[in-house]
């Protein structure tokens, strides 16, 4: 599936629920790490570091937006 991210969304988690694309989520700060998704192809922008721990090739949508076309393992 491939969707638009709109310049008018503040992070992925918004842009992923405009297109009713159901994600897990708590703390919309980057603080619990509930929202945690796979990259699989891409890169993302962190508008702020994120304080929940990440391992490599995982992001945080409720506080990074992507840079490039991303794909995500959801």
């Amino acid at each position: 599936m491939q969707l638009a991210c709109p310049n008018s969304e503040r992070c992925l988690l918004e842009v992923l629920e405009l297109h009713d694309v159901q994600v897990e989520y708590q703390c919309r700060s980057g603080y619990c790490g509930a929202c945690r998704l796979k990259l699989v192809k891409g890169e993302v922008a962190y508008q702020q570091q994120p304080l929940a721990f990440i391992n490599d090739g995982e992001i945080l949508p409720c506080c990074c937006m992507p840079l490039v076309d991303i794909e995500l393992e959801i």
